[in-house]
C-alpha cells in the first residue's frame, strides 16, 4: 500500500515561492506531494511544511514517484534535469520553468535515453496559484503525457492548458508573455530613475498615475516587488534572449534589461527595499 501511494505521487524539485504554492494545490486536491530536503535551507523547509508536503532525504528518493515537477530559477533547470536523470526515475518530467525552447528540447533529449521516461514541457504563467483566475500551465509534448499533466492538476487553481505542438511550445509561450511582463517594469524603472535624477519624480508619477494607472509605469510602488524577484528576473532575461537570438530576432534589449535587474540581486527577497534604492542601484559609476 505504501508503494502505491509512492507511485500516485509528485516529486517537486525545489519548492521555492512558486513551486511550494503549486505542490499546496496539488496536496489540497488529494496529490501526495515529496520534496528534497539535502541541500535545503530553512526557508525551503518552512515553505514545504507550510505547503504540506512531504519530506524525503535524497532526490533518488523520488525516483519512485509517477511525475516530478521542476519549478526552479531558470539558470538551474538544466542541472536539475541532469540530476534527475541520474537516478533510477521511469515516470513523467514536467519542466515548469521559464526556459528557452531550445533549453526545453535539451532536456527532453536528456531523458531520451531512458526507457519509461517522458518529457513534458510547461511554462507558468501567473502569480503563485492561491485563487481562481490568476495562474495558467501551459504544456506541450507527448500528447498521452500532456493529457496526464492536465488532469494531475485540473482540480487545483492552476489552470493547465494543453497546447497541440511539441517541446519547446509551452517555453516559448510563457517567455513571449514574460518579455513584454518584465520588460513593463524595466521600462518604469528607467523612466523613474531618469526623473528622480531629475528632481521631477513625483510629478512624473502623477502624470503616468493618471495616464497609465493600472501598469508599473503608473503605480511605482510595485517596482519593489521586481525588485525582491530580480535575481530571479535576470535569468528568465538570458533565457528570453536566447530564445530570440535563436528565433533571428534581436536580443539586446534583452540583455540590457538582464543587466539592469542583476544591480538589484542583492535585494533578493527584501522586506525593507525601497522604489528610492532600486532606483539608485542603477546609476552606473563614472
Amino acid at each position: 500500500m505504501a508503494g502505491r501511494a509512492i507511485m500516485d505521487s509528485v516529486g517537486l524539485v525545489h519548492p521555492g515561492a512558486m513551486g511550494a504554492a503549486v505542490g499546496a494545490q496539488l496536496a489540497s486536491a488529494g496529490t501526495p506531494v515529496r520534496w528534497v530536503s539535502d541541500g535545503r535551507g530553512p526557508a525551503t523547509r518552512r515553505r514545504a511544511e507550510a505547503a504540506g508536503l512531504v519530506e524525503c532525504a535524497r532526490l533518488d528518493e523520488l525516483a519512485e514517484c509517477s511525475t516530478i515537477l521542476s519549478v526552479c530559477p531558470p539558470a538551474a533547470a538544466r542541472e536539475v534535469a541532469a540530476s534527475v536523470a541520474a537516478t533510477g526515475f521511469e515516470g513523467v518530467y514536467v519542466d515548469a520553468n521559464a526556459i528557452s525552447p531550445e533549453h526545453a528540447r535539451e532536456i527532453g533529449t536528456r531523458f531520451a535515453h531512458r526507457d519509461g521516461v517522458v518529457v513534458v514541457d510547461g511554462g507558468i504563467v501567473g502569480p503563485p496559484p492561491k485563487k481562481p483566475g490568476t495562474t495558467r500551465l501551459y504544456l506541450s509534448g507527448d500528447a498521452r503525457a500532456v493529457a496526464g499533466a492536465r488532469d494531475l492538476f485540473s482540480p487545483t487553481e492552476l489552470r493547465p492548458i494543453v497546447l497541440n505542438g511539441p517541446i519547446g511550445q509551452a517555453s516559448a509561450l510563457k517567455l513571449a508573455f514574460a518579455s513584454y511582463n518584465k520588460l513593463t517594469y524595466a521600462l518604469a524603472a528607467q523612466a523613474y530613475a531618469l526623473a528622480a535624477h531629475h528632481g521631477v519624480f513625483d510629478e512624473l508619477r502623477d502624470l503616468a498615475g493618471d495616464v497609465l494607472p493600472d501598469t508599473p509605469f503608473g503605480r511605482p510602488d510595485s517596482l519593489v516587488s521586481a525588485g525582491q524577484r530580480a535575481w530571479r528576473w535576470e535569468g528568465e532575461m538570458a533565457e528570453i534572449g536566447a530564445a530570440c537570438a535563436e528565433a533571428s530576432i534581436p536580443d539586446a534589449l534583452l540583455r540590457a534589461v538582464e543587466a539592469m535587474f542583476s544591480r538589484w540581486s542583492d535585494y533578493k527577497d527584501s522586506d525593507e527595499v525601497t522604489v528610492a534604492q532600486l532606483l539608485a542601484a542603477l546609476h552606473v559609476a563614472n
